[in-house]
């Protein structure tokens, strides 16, 4: 019994420490991708124990209607609605240093809505002119869904960081060794829950 207890302990400190997600968004009530969230009201009990007995009739009111009560349904984000950007901690590494991608997405609809921000539903992409270096779908070995409520006005960045060991990746060689990106310029391009970035993020390698 002791050794259940300490596990529960435990359980409930991770979950109450793990946010992938910088900022408050909302997990919403269903992991589908665009689930509406919907409740509604329950109709009002009777204590009969409580209710002191009458000889004359009483006059009741019709118990409300739980379809004219539901919640109003949140949609899914739209192309129009969100706005994505790439982020890098720098804008230069010397020889070495490794850069680190995030996403920061913004709601800048009135309403709120539901977006995908799984890892299922990220892609980080790093170019050098028309030459793709990496991919970060390219030896993914396990993804996630998450759908999360942005409210009106609401901006979340992924908390951890991807980190980029500066080589080219490919399907075919993500179990062994793979070319060094060399001194340059480079290009993240990102998207998440199918909205890509406006703009890609320049940064250099030294």
């Amino acid at each position: 019994m002791a050794l259940l207890i300490m596990l529960a302990v435990v359980a409930a400190v991770v979950l109450a420490v793990w946010q992938p997600w910088n900022g408050t968004a909302v997990p919403a009530a269903s992991g589908t991708p665009g689930a509406t969230l919907a409740t509604s009201a329950a109709p009002a009990t009777t204590d009969a124990a409580a209710t002191p007995q009458s000889t004359t009739p009483v006059e009741t009111s019709p118990a409300p209607d739980p379809s004219e009560e539901t919640e109003p349904v949140i949609a899914a984000c739209s192309t129009a609605d969100i706005s994505v950007q790439a982020v890098t901690d720098k804008d230069a590494y010397g020889s070495g240093e490794l850069p680190q991608l995030s996403i920061t997405l913004s709601n800048e609809a009135a309403v709120p809505c539901l977006i995908n921000v799984g890892t299922a539903k990220q892609s980080f992409v790093i170019t050098s002119g028309s030459d793709t270096w990496w991919s970060s779908t390219d030896c993914q070995s396990e993804s996630s869904d998450q759908v999360v409520q942005l409210a009106p006005g609401q901006t979340v960045s992924s908390v951890t960081p991807l980190t980029w060991d500066r080589t080219r990746s490919s399907v075919d060689t993500c179990a062994s060794a793979r070319p060094q990106a060399p001194a340059g310029y480079f290009h993240l391009s990102v998207s998440i829950g199918g909205i890509e970035a406006a703009d890609t993020k320049v940064f250099q390698l030294r």
